[in-house]
């Protein structure tokens, strides 16, 4: 059986790397993995999309409108534009943080109001502050790896080594407190 997992956010927040070190850990566990990306300019605050599949045999690395099984938004307004492609029965694990896109910069458009709210009123919806938990941390930039903690424990798959796909592909300066910051992730569903 195929799992879903699509990641969600904003250029600059480490969605693609979240999403590297979660196929990491799948191939090595003897998953077949296929894994997209999507870049809508994301150098400039656009959204970021990852999918990521895995299972015995995977033929597309494209998750199908309705059939994610978690989706992780790294930003809230993330979460209500990926919403088409969960399944009835999935999950969403949001970000509690607003990030302003251009068009709401410029005046353009507003923010939109009660996304938590939403979310809650349509879905199983677990909302997380991943970014505030990072700045706790002291580093703001392990958000990602604590969002990462939540797909391993709402997946069950934290019978993989992640500390040894961490120590293989984090800067050693930086390899303590990504633990860290995975199992911080891993208390927060």
């Amino acid at each position: 059986m195929t799992k879903n997992i699509l990641l969600v956010g904003v250029g600059g927040q480490g969605t693609i790397l979240a999403s590297k070190l979660l196929t990491t850990g799948l191939l090595e566990e003897g998953y077949d993995v296929r894994m997209s990306e999507i870049h809508g300019m994301s150098q400039r605050g656009g959204n970021v999309s990852s999918h990521v599949r895995y299972g015995e045999k995977v033929e597309s690395p494209v998750i199908e409108l309705g059939s994610a099984d978690v989706i992780v938004a790294f930003e809230k307004m993330e979460a209500i534009r990926a919403l088409e492609y969960l399944r009835p029965e999935g999950l969403v694990v949001v970000n509690n943080i607003e990030i302003e896109s251009m068009p709401i910069l410029s005046g353009k458009f507003d923010y939109p109001q009660n996304i938590i709210e939403t979310l809650e009123s349509k879905v199983r919806t677990i909302v997380v502050d991943a970014s505030e938990k990072a700045e706790e941390l002291g580093n703001s930039k392990v958000m990602n790896i604590i969002l990462l903690g939540t797909i391993i424990k709402s997946m069950q798959l934290e019978h993989i080594n992640w500390d040894k796909i961490i120590k293989e592909n984090v800067k050693p300066a930086f390899v303590d407190i990504n633990i860290k910051a995975l199992e911080i992730g891993k208390t927060l569903v």
